[in-house]
């Protein structure tokens, strides 16, 4: 069993520990606890001390959570897919959806009749495909899979920014916020090529993140 004295010990040991923090891509320091904050550390910061064998995120360490007031993050960076990846899974989603809706409306034209009954039937049906995916999305991203299951296929999922899961408002504010996507001209996912964590316009908007599963 751990004494006391010795956890003091160890955290004593990390208060005069001066940190190597990686700023705009470069390591500088070594820095004393005290001036980290000064210095704009964040959760996702890389920081390194003389007992440290690596970097880690500041987000890692109970010392800077503590400092900082930060919860600590269960995703890594290397666990975040392409984007490629997770447009496969949107794909298959949508082949998904299309199947229920084809369905669907194989009963409904068979119960109707008239021409014009029809095609107003159909023409609905193609309006509320791409609200029923959402739908469809904010369900099943909130349920205990975390995902849909053309993300399911693809072996990724939807977590918080802290990976857990999330709730049916946030499942549902991340779907809706795609709409804002569409209307930027795809804008909204194109920036997500230019996030170290693949982050779209939506997951944002939705404090989210997709993320692999591990292989552990």
């Amino acid at each position: 069993m751990i004494s006391p004295a010795f956890c003091i010990f160890s955290e004593s040991l990390y208060d005069m520990a001066d940190y190597i923090i990686v700023l705009n891509g470069k390591p500088e320091g070594p820095y004393p606890i005290t001036k980290l904050k000064e210095l704009g550390v964040k959760a996702d910061t890389f920081v390194k001390t003389d007992l440290m064998d690596d970097y880690k995120e500041a987000n890692e360490l109970p010392e800077l959570r503590e400092l900082f007031n930060i919860k600590y993050q269960s995703t890594l960076p290397q666990y975040f897919p392409s984007l490629d990846v997770r447009l496969l899974a949107v794909v298959i989603d949508y082949l998904i959806v299309f199947a229920v809706f084809g369905v669907l409306m194989i009963g409904v034209l068979f119960i109707l009749q008239g021409k014009e009954l029809r095609t107003i039937a159909a023409i609905t049906a193609m309006v509320f495909i791409p609200f029923g995916k959402l739908i469809y999305g904010s369900i099943m991203e909130s349920s205990i899979r975390q995902a849909t299951y053309g993300k399911i296929l693809m072996g990724i999922k939807v977590t918080d920014e802290f990976g857990n899961r999330i709730d049916l408002k946030k499942g549902l504010i991340r779907n809706f916020s795609k709409l804002l996507c569409i209307l930027t001209l795809g804008f909204g996912y194109l920036i997500g090529f230019f996030d170290k964590r693949q982050q779209c316009l939506h997951d944002r908007i939705g404090a989210t993140l997709v993320v692999k599963d591990r292989l552990l």
